[in-house]
């Protein structure tokens, strides 16, 4: 009986791990009543190029898009991290005002730690503050944890932005620790980022408490 229950757990296991290996291949959407996640193409430039000049949307990033060749080569190069099996991301559309908000995505994953990033997530300033960022934030973590099995997600930001670090506190993740000298931006300053985290076992307490009006 021992033996059938080990097996029956072996094959169970390596069922999900090849699910796992597939999962840049898939064609992902997350919905619920206000945010759709649909997998990030090429063919999205035009909708993406309506929100994604907005010079404040890059004042604390690591990149910087203020023309049409930049959003290309950001496009093209998220493309090729899921391609690589390095990152999977996402538009992001507002359902409640109909048209295009931003991009997400996951990165940094590693799937035999059981681990993952939330993060290269960006708005146009006229979705901030409108609970679209919550519903988006919501939607990842749940497939994160209930799909995935993932142990942790990570989130991560510029030390200088507390808009981000406030955001992600509301949201319920644990203030870590900074990484200093972590990163080198566009502009050659050297950036210092503050880490957050949500585990498995912090999911089922936010998911009735935080995101109880999702």
């Amino acid at each position: 009986m021992e033996y059938i229950s080990a097996l029956s757990k072996n094959i169970s296991h390596i069922c999900f791990m090849a699910k796992l290996d597939q999962f840049f291949e898939r064609e992902i959407i997350l919905e619920n009543e206000r945010a759709r996640l649909s997998p990030l193409s090429q063919d999205q430039f035009g909708e993406l190029s309506k929100v994604a000049f907005e010079p404040g949307l890059w004042r604390l990033s690591t990149t910087k898009i203020k023309k049409p060749e930049d959003l290309e080569n950001y496009i093209t190069t998220a493309l090729e991290e899921r391609a690589n099996g390095q990152s999977y991301p996402f538009l992001i559309f507002d359902k409640q005002m109909g048209r295009v908000a931003g991009s997400t995505r996951y990165g940094a994953i590693s799937f035999p730690n059981k681990r993952l990033e939330i993060g290269w997530t960006w708005l146009h300033p006229s979705f901030h503050g409108s609970g679209l960022n919550k519903s988006c934030k919501f939607l990842l973590l749940k497939f994160a944890f209930e799909e995935l099995r993932i142990n942790r997600v990570e989130l991560k930001t510029d030390v200088l932005n507390w808009q981000s670090r406030k955001a992600m506190l509301k949201l319920g993740a644990v203030q870590e620790g900074i990484f200093r000298k972590h990163m080198v931006t566009d502009t050659g300053r050297v950036r210092n980022s503050i880490y957050f985290s949500f585990t498995n076992e912090d999911w089922p307490g936010l998911k009735q408490t935080v995101f109880a009006d999702i």
